[in-house]
């Protein structure tokens, strides 16, 4: 498709009409040290120790200065995760996930089909690749999984169908069976699980790879595992899909250290499991807090809460942040909505006080 023509600046070169379209996604990254990080549902005490003694065990020169080799990884994770070596590709966080499934299966003006509000790369990567993106709501209510506005939604000629599960931004998921339930209906299309916050709600769809040739789940390293700088991450699916996900990759696109740091954070099962059950602790100390100023919110199966701020949405935001705790704001996709990560309890006791003084 050649690409309409627009007035541009001087020395502009004309892009392609996809991304002239495209809303730019800029997250408010800057300015976050020494602040309480509650803002992108990172781990919020960093990762476990020993993935930082491992790298400095093992970084060296001479290993800097080769790219990177994935052989000796790959089967320790195949054994974590429950699944054969050939049935997932690593991956630069989830990120690569999903532009390498949508560089695999989506041409262009083929049909997408995402739920709203939800992760904003489904969307971003969907419209480079020039496809025509369908939403579906969530329940206004309770923010409830739509299934079945979707499974009505899903047509012959969808293409992909990406969900994140529990979802990015309400916190609500679904069940194994709703899962089979699209995929049944949707055997054409590439059906995207998302399963980053997969710890702090116990359910997924990766058993069923073997089962369904149209499933694709997606793991990432970048929140429970405190390592969202290194961007790493897997993406499962039958050994034959994945053979083909791999044409559509970079062969070099995660780094050795990344590498390394994930080698040694699947070992260190203990320090996972104790963050997820304080995060969950700190979740329910995060309702009770809520409830007890009064504050509307939405349950979830994520190490976040959505909850209502009406109209002082961004004010408290602005407000929590020149006390050094940071919220993020959601409310220009759910009307007065503040998001806040559920980190520790002690963390989640700071954000309670900050929050009552300016409630």
């Amino acid at each position: 498709m050649v690409s309409k023509r627009i007035d541009l600046p001087p020395g502009v070169l004309q892009p392609r009409e996809a991304v002239l379209k495209m809303a730019p996604y800029n997250p408010p990254t800057g300015g976050r040290a020494g602040k309480l990080r509650l803002d992108f549902n990172e781990n919020t005490v960093g990762a476990s120790p020993k993935v930082v003694e491992y790298l400095r065990e093992q970084l060296s020169e001479s290993g800097l200065a080769v790219y990177p080799e994935y052989e000796e990884v790959k089967p320790e994770l195949a054994a974590f995760f429950g699944v054969e070596t050939d049935d997932f590709t690593l991956t630069n966080g989830t990120d690569e996930a999903i532009q390498a499934l949508i560089n695999t299966y989506v041409d262009d003006e083929d049909e997408v089909l995402l739920l709203a509000p939800s992760y904003a790369m489904y969307r971003f990567y969907a419209e480079i690749a020039g496809a025509t993106v369908r939403e579906i709501l969530y329940r206004a209510d309770k923010l409830a999984f739509p299934l079945e506005e979707l499974l009505e939604a899903i047509k012959p000629g969808t293409r992909a169908i990406l969900i994140a599960n529990p979802n990015n931004p309400t916190g609500t998921g679904t069940s194994r069976a709703a899962i089979e339930r699209i995929l049944d209906k949707a055997t054409g299309a590439a059906v995207l699980i998302d399963e980053a916050y997969y710890e702090f709600s116990g359910v997924t769809a990766l058993p069923l790879i073997n089962d369904y040739p149209n499933l694709f789940v997606s793991r990432t390293f970048s929140k429970v595992y405190g390592m969202a700088a290194m961007r790493f991450g897997c993406l499962f699916s039958q050994s034959g899909n994945v053979e083909f996900i791999r044409k559509a990759q970079s062969p070099y696109s995660v780094n050795s250290l990344a590498v390394l740091a994930a080698r040694a954070a699947i070992r260190d099962r203990t320090y996972i499991q104790k963050y997820v059950m304080e995060v969950l602790a700190a979740r329910e100390l995060l309702y009770v807090g809520l409830e007890k100023l009064g504050i509307d919110y939405y349950e979830s199966q994520a190490n976040f809460v959505l909850f209502n701020a009406g109209q002082r949405a961004i004010e408290i935001r602005d407000h929590l942040r020149s006390r050094g705790v940071l919220v993020r704001d959601r409310s220009y996709e759910i009307p007065g909505c503040v998001r806040v990560t559920t980190g520790t309890r002690d963390q989640i006791h700071k954000f309670l006080q900050e929050l009552e003084a300016i409630w």
